[in-house]
């Protein structure tokens, strides 16, 4: 199989080999578990809590922060990530990760740590992760063959379920034996061993296609939205992750409060709870490649869709006694394994049928789309929780995932069953 630029299918000479006799896939996957586990250790939100006091509006901007650059830049980084090869920005932005963080210690040992330098080492890193995160998309099918890359992504996604499951709950553990500050240094000595695995890949990565000419973003950037929007099975995706994120920004912006003065839930309990989601991840992450291989891709991207869409209208519906309420939410985060099913398999969709020269824009404009109909939906969330109450806000949520579920259902991806190898190129 050829991709555009005319070279060969990366990673095809490894059509058959089990993953776990891919070493160079190994590294990726132990680089970017490290690298998740040190994002969800919540360093940051540690140190302006515990070392600097922070006020809830200096946490809302310290968010903030970190979410602006993906909307800022995002278009921009998937055009230079198509620019460049993807192993050295994944080495450069784990290596800057490290430093950035790093400095952090070094400041309050001088007893000059303020909230400024936060806002500043969360806005820088946000920038880098997105970075890092198009890039590692882009870069694993120079290592893996098409027909791996379910499987791939699946154990890419359980691990990162695993670190979202304790990270951030080992970070808390460090924070109150020693101090947030040395869950920093912890968060900053990830990003260094990931950057060292991920030096150790030893395939030759397929050059970035030639390009004569001085950056031309605009071109680049427009090139890259109308592969979303030319490609029918990208549109449909690109469409239901609007859907997606609005659902999101809602749900997730409520649920907390709801759970808590709503419903009567200690913190500890409600975190319980959602560990369930976690362990259901993991577990939707491990299913996935049997299923797919089962139902076709297509069926089984959909399937898990609306299951978890479905789901949610338990959220909404939890009442009565602490005991009943609990487990409406427990059941709902039982079906988490849907959205896990639908990630691993829309990211092997579009690796597969994006050419590998346009990855890093495809997957830009995917982050874009995403982050940005989460902070609307978050927006909305709080205008209907204020003018309905916050169970209707969250039903709305729960409507615009199953409405997400339902365009799938109606678009081309339903129907896709087997990417056809010439597809890819």
């Amino acid at each position: 199989m050829k991709r555009e630029s005319g070279t060969t299918e990366p990673g095809a000479s490894q059509s058959d080999k089990s993953l776990w006799r891919n070493v160079d896939f190994l590294k990726l996957w132990s680089a970017q578990t490290i690298s998740v586990t040190g994002s969800v250790l919540g360093a940051l939100q540690f140190t302006a809590i515990l070392a600097l006091d922070a006020t809830p509006v200096q946490m809302s901007a310290l968010t903030a922060a970190g979410v602006l650059p993906a909307l800022l830049f995002g278009f921009v980084i998937g055009a230079w990530v198509d620019r460049l090869r993807r192993r050295p920005i994944l080495i450069g932005t784990d290596l800057i990760r490290t430093a950035l963080l790093g400095s952090i210690p070094v400041v309050w040992y001088f007893d000059s740590l303020s909230m400024e330098q936060v806002y500043v080492v969360a806005f820088l890193h946000g920038l880098l992760t997105i970075f890092f995160d198009v890039a590692y998309r882009s870069y694993l099918p120079a290592l893996v063959s098409s027909r791996k890359l379910v499987e791939a992504n699946s154990r890419l996604s359980a691990t990162a379920s695993v670190a979202e499951i304790g990270g951030f709950s080992l970070g808390g553990w460090i924070a109150q034996a020693f101090s947030a500050i040395v869950v920093t240094a912890v968060d900053s000595a990830t990003f260094l061993v990931s950057a060292l695995f991920l030096f150790w890949i030893r395939r030759p990565e397929p050059s970035p296609a030639p390009s004569n000419s001085a950056p031309n973003f605009r071109r680049e950037i427009l090139e890259g939205m109308w592969a979303v929007i030319g490609n029918p099975a990208l549109r449909a995706i690109g469409v239901s992750k609007v859907s997606l994120g609005l659902a999101n920004g809602i749900i997730s912006s409520l649920i907390v409060l709801f759970g808590i003065e709503t419903l009567g839930f200690g913190p500890g309990m409600l975190g319980t709870i959602f560990a369930i989601g976690g362990i259901s991840s993991v577990l939707g992450a491990l299913s996935a490649g049997r299923l797919t291989h089962r139902f076709g891709l297509g069926k089984t991207l959909t399937a898990g869709f609306l299951i978890w869409g479905a789901t949610t209208f338990l959220i909404p519906l939890a009442h009565g006694p602490l005991l009943l309420a609990g487990a409406f939410l427990a059941a709902e985060q039982l079906f988490d394994f849907g959205v896990t099913i639908y990630e691993v398999n829309e990211m092997s969709l579009r690796q597969r049928i994006t050419p590998y020269r346009m990855l890093g824009r495809v997957n830009s404009s995917m982050e874009v789309i995403l982050l940005g109909a989460q902070l609307a939906g978050a927006v909305l969330g709080g205008i209907l929780a204020e003018l309905a109450g916050i169970r209707w806000a969250l039903a709305v949520g729960s409507c615009l995932m199953v409405a997400g579920g339902v365009w799938l259902l109606l678009s081309t991806v339903w129907r896709i069953d087997v990417v056809p190898e010439s597809d890819a190129s």
